[in-house]
């Protein structure tokens, strides 16, 4: 699902207050660590990713895997933390203003 710049603006403001709740270290993406991403979002929708790696570019690349493993949309980012939604199908917590 592609999102609107007005929408990530809308998620901006909602993910200014959220702490980070998954932290990719020096191992990586590894299994468990996708798990518990898939699991975490699917329950919030929208969370903080921080990632420990050493450059931007390392950092960029990880944040790009991880978005398009598991169909998610990078909202923003900002130093080594990124801001990333994925809307639940089944159970949706988020309205998204329309354009």
């Amino acid at each position: 699902m592609k999102i609107s710049e007005p929408q990530k603006k809308f998620l901006r403001g909602l993910g200014h207050q959220l702490k980070p709740v998954i932290t990719v270290g020096d191992a990586g993406l590894s299994d468990s660590l996708i798990k518990e991403f898939s699991s975490t979002i699917d329950h919030h929708e929208l969370i903080k990713v921080r990632i420990r790696a050493g450059d931007r570019e390392t950092r960029d690349r990880i944040i790009s895997e991880l978005c398009q493993r598991e169909s998610a949309n990078l909202v923003t980012r900002i130093g080594n933390v990124a801001l990333v939604y994925r809307r639940n199908d089944d159970k949706p917590k988020i309205p998204l203003p329309l354009d």
